[in-house]
This record gives structure tokens, sequence and C-alpha cells, in this order.
């Protein structure tokens, strides 16, 4: 289809990426039913191997079958499928060009308990060259002991990821020693994290929907003395796109933990409102039997499109 004027202008943003990357960048916004909006909404299902088969798709056991998760991004026009390296070759033949794919390359386990978070790489830029997708995805922890290989490693894939043409997606939860737990979504950590996300290159920034919470004490003065409104979870969104270069980077929120049907459109209103690029929206969709997830994908869909 015919670039948008709001397409050419996220675009811009990314003047200094060569044409393979920009192209990703446009197959990115010009699939599924948001296409032309400037807006997407991902299927991301990486949740087998972060958190085990039986948590992530007991509830709807269609799920234990990655070729589910294609058909049903595809179906409901979702402008990419998110996955690590297994479940996307499981299907990356029988739906080749049917949506962008985006290889997630590092990954972890609930099977230890650890005080400083760091996935493992499980997959490679060739791999991603190799089943067409348009892009990585990386975790970082922010807050992490472990951090700094983090940042190394992601800076070390984007690099590989731009020169071959590809889109680089920064999962980015902050989580460590130093943080609490309700500075894991407070709103000046989700702020900093995505920012960070910013600087290491990344071309879509993904983080959770923050909360009031402010974990910082110096964040909290310099908040309050700029007269920064964080009273409702748009104004927050708000706030988190501000901080990733002034809107001039994609940020897109997570579903995070399954909530009624309601819940779900609840939030994603707010961060519609708020100025979010999208949704990448797993468990509270794949979780649902298929007319269901395919339904509140819809009506998501149809939030971004008419905040």
């Amino acid at each position: 289809m015919p670039v948008t004027d709001r397409v050419q202008q996220i675009l811009s943003n990314y003047a200094s990426e060569n044409p393979g990357t920009l192209t990703n960048l446009y197959r990115l916004l010009n699939s599924g039913q948001l296409a032309g909006t400037g807006k997407m909404v991902i299927l991301p299902v990486d949740q087998g191997f972060e958190h085990g088969p039986a948590r992530s798709f007991a509830p709807n056991p269609e799920g234990y079958d990655p070729d589910y998760h294609y058909q049903l991004a595809i179906d409901a026009g979702c402008s990419a499928y998110a996955a690590p390296l297994g479940a996307l070759e499981a299907g990356a033949a029988r739906f080749a060009g049917q949506i962008p794919l985006i290889l997630k390359l590092n990954n972890s386990d609930t099977l230890a308990k650890v005080d400083a978070p760091c996935s493992a790489i499980t997959g490679s830029i060739e791999d991603a060259l190799r089943l067409g997708c348009v892009g990585i995805g990386y975790t970082i922890y922010p807050g992490s002991s472990l951090r700094n290989r983090m940042y190394e490693d992601l800076r070390e894939l984007t690099i590989e990821a731009k020169r071959k043409g590809l889109v680089v997606v920064t999962w980015s939860y902050p989580r460590g020693a130093g943080i609490s737990k309700a500075g894991e979504t407070g709103i000046d950590i989700c702020a900093y994290a995505a920012h960070v996300a910013a600087q290491l290159g990344s071309h879509i920034i993904k983080v959770k929907p923050p909360t009031a919470h402010i974990e910082q004490e110096e964040s909290k003065k310099a908040l309050e003395k700029a007269g920064v409104k964080l009273d409702t979870l748009a104004d927050r969104a708000r706030y988190v796109v501000q901080a990733s270069f002034n809107g001039k980077r994609i940020v897109i929120f997570s579903g995070g933990e399954a909530k009624g049907y309601d819940d779900v459109l609840g939030e994603v209103r707010e961060l519609a409102r708020g100025g979010a690029f999208g949704s990448i929206m797993g468990r509270n969709a794949f979780q649902r039997p298929r007319a269901e997830a395919l339904k509140l994908l819809n009506d998501v869909m149809n939030i971004f499109r008419n905040p």
C-alpha cells in the first residue's frame, strides 16, 4: 500500500538506518488491520520458554501447537508474530510471507531462582534471516547486576542486525536486587528503562504499563518540580513515550498477566490516549478460546485506530 503521512513521519525518525531496515520497519507499520495508522499490535509467544508450557498453554491446549499462534496472529490481522527459535522454525515454511516475524533472540526459564536475572542468547541473526524475519527481539533487565553484559550483547547484536537490514525490538523490563517489586513497574523506572533501550539503538521498545509508584527519591523530586502529570495511566504512558526521545522511538506496551476482558480493554484505552504506538499482547490473547481471542485482538486494534 502507498506510504501514509503518519508512517512517513515515523520512518523519518530513523533516517540513519539503511534501506533494508527501513523496508522492514515499513512492513511492520503496513501489515495487518492497523496498516498505515502508525500503530501496531504484535502477538508474542515466548511464554512457553519463559514460564513453562503448563502455565502458558494449559488454559487453552490448542496453544501447545506453534501453528495455532501463527494462524491466530494472521487471522486477527496482527502487525507481527514474535517467538523464540523453535516455535518460529515449526511453522516458518508453512506460513511464509503471511505475516512479519520477529525472532526472540534471548530467553530464560523459571527453573532456577536468581538474584541477578540475565537471559541466554538462544538464536542468531543468521537464524532470523533464514526464517525470513523482519527483525529480532531481545530482553534487557535494567537493575540487574548483570545488566552491563546484556547491554553489551544487545549492542553487538544490534550492529549486526542493522548491518543486515533487520529491525531491533527490545523488551526492557527493570528487574534485580536494586529494584523493589513495586519499582519494576514504577513510572520513573519504566521511563528510565525505555530511555536505556532507545540509547542502545532499539527501533521498537516494549515496556510494561507503568504504575503511579515512584521508586527513586531523586526522580520524585525532579518530576514534582517539573509538574509532570502522572495521575492516570494515559498520563504515565505519555511520559514514557516522551522519555523515548520525545516520541521519536516506537514504544509499545505489554499486556502483562492474564486479566478480565473489560480490564484489558480499559488498560489499552488509557495507553492509546497516552500516545502509545500499540500493544504487544500474548497471554491475554492466546490463553483465551480462539473466537474470544480474535474478538479481543480486534477490539484492541479498533481502540488504537480510534483512541
